[in-house]
């Protein structure tokens, strides 16, 4: 078989020249007539066919080229749903961790506590926590009563904040809105407005009468005490005495480390309803000696 080796140069030639259009075409992103197709006409016009449809080498070689792009598709595609997932089961795992901690906050307390010592046995015991249940002696009650009156009914300025927050800690939350009211700058009768001269006032409890209501609820007192008013830079006292009708109630003692401090209880009073007493004339002045000595045994009943 002879081969004419003129034409095989040929062939490789436009081989060469094929390739190389084809990248020119690629780089100027050009999609009409190329240089393969030049070749190719010029080609038919001699009389020869289309050598690259009938290369399996170079047919071979644009199928490796054609799956190696597919490969890299199909990978950056894998990747990205890879990707997906893992943000996704993170933000579930996240979710979970939030709501376990939400759910554990309530766990997370301070519960203070006791400890006495026996002083003849050395025997250590832990005291019980007041629950806000039991029933409280009457004793307990007239304390808190006294207690309240002295600091919530008197005015010194150089107090009048730590007694504000100390009222605050007897008051239920309905109780608490009215005496910000009543000490609020914008009212006029605001002991800060009307004590701003340096005028003191100081209460004293002179006695205290338990009541118990048509349905068997002991939780009214009334209270008598009195108010005794010094101006500034003045040495005497102007004494009102006024009647207090006081509710009250024991409820649950609060966890605020200040309010318990104040407050160990949890007495709160509900409502409170001073007037000014007017005294009967030819009684003895409260401030007599024998006055005094009977306010000083307060009311027991």
């Amino acid at each position: 078989m002879r081969v004419d080796s003129q034409t095989c140069e040929v062939r490789w030639t436009v081989r060469a020249d094929q390739q190389a259009g084809i990248a020119r075409e690629r780089r100027a992103g050009h999609k009409g007539a190329s240089v393969r197709g030049f070749l190719v006409s010029d080609l038919r016009g001699s009389g020869e066919r289309d050598p690259m449809n009938k290369d399996p080498a170079l047919e071979a070689y644009l199928a490796e080229a054609g799956s190696w792009d597919a490969d890299r598709i199909a990978m950056n595609e894998r990747s990205v749903r890879v990707a997906w997932r893992i943000a996704f089961g993170a933000s579930l795992l996240a979710a979970i961790t939030i709501a376990a901690l939400m759910m554990l906050m309530p766990l997370k307390r301070v519960e203070p506590f006791v400890v006495r010592v026996d002083n003849t046995t050395g025997l250590v015991d832990v005291v019980p926590v007041y629950a806000g249940d039991a029933q409280m002696p009457e004793a307990v009650t007239r304390y808190f009563l006294d207690h309240y009156i002295t600091v919530c009914e008197r005015f010194n300025f150089s107090t009048a904040e730590s007694d504000y927050e100390e009222c605050g800690a007897f008051h239920t939350p309905q109780r608490n809105q009215l005496w910000y009211a009543a000490w609020a700058k914008t009212n006029p009768e605001s002991p800060l407005n009307v004590y701003k001269d340096g005028t003191t006032v100081r209460a004293q409890v002179t006695s205290v009468s338990f009541f118990t209501r048509s349905d068997g609820v002991a939780d009214v007192a009334q209270v008598r005490y009195v108010k005794a008013k010094r101006q500034a830079g003045g040495a005497d006292e102007q004494r009102t005495h006024w009647i207090a009708t006081v509710r009250y109630a024991f409820t649950k003692p609060s966890t605020e480390p200040a309010t318990r401090r104040w407050n160990p209880l949890g007495f709160k009073i509900v409502d409170f309803r001073p007037e000014p007493e007017s005294l009967a004339e030819g009684s003895a002045s409260p401030s007599s000696p024998v006055t005094q000595a009977a306010t000083n045994t307060g009311d027991v009943r």
